[in-house]
């Protein structure tokens, strides 16, 4: 895995948590599911790129 894409699946993760963080604060459900779709995103990217690093190996 490139550092590079590690790099896009932490910032999508930090930036869902923000989301997620910024719509509790607002009682906003919409912002809160979005930043929580964003961190799922951002894990099923990481697991994807985990499976290539075995097959690599």
């Amino acid at each position: 895995m490139g550092l590079d894409d590690k790099i896009k699946n932490a910032a999508q993760d930090l930036a869902g948590k923000a989301k997620e963080a910024v719509g509790t604060v607002t009682n906003d459900d919409d912002k809160v599911a979005e930043g929580k779709k964003d961190q799922a995103a951002a894990s099923v990217k990481q697991a994807g790129e985990d499976v290539k690093d075995v097959f690599k190996r």
